[in-house]
């Protein structure tokens, strides 16, 4: 779990609806790469929560449409959590939740409107 959780939501909270949907891509590329490269479950499992928490405290100021693609993250995110200490043993399943975290976090970023011009 996440140590000094209701810190992290005050600093997080602080933070415009975008800088925040960038934190969120931030942490899902971590996740990306975790997964594909971490000797160590609780690296990525530690950044599955983070990620959870940062769509819940984020989801409710997005757009209907935004809000709605976050909400079906998390719940993909919550059923990796549940299969994560079997899957992190899985060389195939840590690639396909490094590729779908990538995507997560391109989606994140595209949401965020921080790479427009």
């Amino acid at each position: 779990m996440i140590p000094n959780k209701e810190k992290l939501r005050e600093r997080f909270l602080r933070d415009p609806l975008p800088r925040r949907l960038g934190g969120l891509a931030a942490t899902l590329g971590r996740v990306s790469s975790s997964a594909r490269n971490s000797t160590d479950p609780l690296v990525v499992q530690n950044l599955l929560h983070e990620a959870r928490y940062f769509i819940e405290w984020t989801a409710a100021d997005a757009e209907p449409e935004t809000a709605a693609e976050l909400v079906s993250m998390q719940r993909l995110i919550t059923l990796w959590l549940k299969a994560w200490n079997k899957a992190s043993q899985n060389k195939e399943e840590r690639t396909l939740l490094s590729v779908q975290a990538k995507y997560w976090s391109d989606r994140a970023m595209d949401f965020s409107g921080l790479l427009k011009v």
